[in-house]
């Protein structure tokens, strides 16, 4: 799952996107773990990326700024468990969906 936000710049006219990436393993991990984060050129490379491999992608710029303070292959901390379980969970069913 990737996450992506457009942020304006500190009054400029101009948006500064900002992304994460995260993995989960059921089984393996106990909770996801970011595996890719970064703004601008960075950002737009792991939204891309997310695309071209079938990857869903959540806008919450509220998500975003959580999750890019935490460092790659960090877990996410518990107070966000709940919020990122409901993407998973209707991620999980889109998956589902597009197999039948």
């Amino acid at each position: 799952m990737a996450g992506a936000s457009e942020k304006n710049n500190g009054g400029n006219s101009g948006h500064i996107k900002k992304a994460v990436a995260l993995e989960y393993k059921p089984g393996l991990q106990d909770a996801p773990q970011v595996v890719a984060t970064g703004q601008g050129l960075v950002a737009e490379n792991i939204v891309r990326l997310a695309k071209e491999y079938n990857i869903p992608i959540e806008e919450d710029p509220v998500l975003v700024d959580a999750l890019r303070v935490l460092q790659l292959g960090e877990e996410i901390p518990p107070e966000l468990y709940r919020v990122v379980a409901e993407i998973l969970v209707f991620v999980m069913d889109l998956d589902k969906e597009a197999r039948n």
